[in-house]
């Protein structure tokens, strides 16, 4: 009986609906003159736990995942489309290097914290962006950007909302540092 019990049990678990898949929108930044040098936007860098697509919670030290949803892609996959469509929404896809196009500057991302921060009850993402000139490998200039704001609820939704409207205003950031500079 008790076998009988654990096989419907596994059976009611595997028949349970997948949780809801959220995405991240690209920013619309104003158009933006567009730069002489070309770049080419990394892979970005992430440690395991907020690199998956699943959506991080801290509370102090302790990590756990939310429950209820997830993303389309791991994040870092995620955050670097939606980074490249941001550019191109500022008018500065010509300045993108691409398929076999040679860059002058890479940017370099590592996604220091995408999560929802539990004690506080709001959203933090925080991203370094390194420029680098491809041909000397000299650092052009570095920049982090980190931004907070407050959730109304901890569901998978309001937290997914939270975390797209924080990252588009990351994304914006990043591409007027990058257009600053070149």
């Amino acid at each position: 009986m008790a076998a009988a019990a654990a096989a419907l049990s596994l059976g009611a678990c595997a028949s349970a609906p997948a949780p809801p898949i959220y995405d991240l929108t690209a920013a619309k930044p104003p158009p933006m003159r567009p730069f002489w040098a070309q770049i080419q936007i990394a892979e970005p860098v992430a440690t395991l736990d907020l690199d998956s697509e699943r959506i991080l919670v801290r509370d102090g030290l302790n990590l756990s995942l939310l429950p209820g949803g997830r993303w389309p892609q791991q994040l870092s996959s995620l955050f670097r489309a939606r980074l490249v469509e941001t550019f191109q929404n500022a008018g500065l896809a010509r300045s993108l290097a691409g398929g076999g196009a040679t860059a002058n500057y890479e940017l370099d991302l590592d996604i220091r914290a995408f999560e929802l921060d539990a004690a506080t009850n709001q959203v933090h993402v925080d991203v370094a962006a390194r420029i680098i000139d491809v041909n000397s490998g000299r650092v052009v200039d570095v920049e982090i950007f980190t931004a907070r704001a407050p959730v109304a609820s901890t569901d998978a939704a309001a937290v997914a909302a939270e975390l797209d409207q924080t990252a588009a205003i990351i994304m914006t950031r990043i591409v007027r540092f990058v257009a600053k500079r070149l």
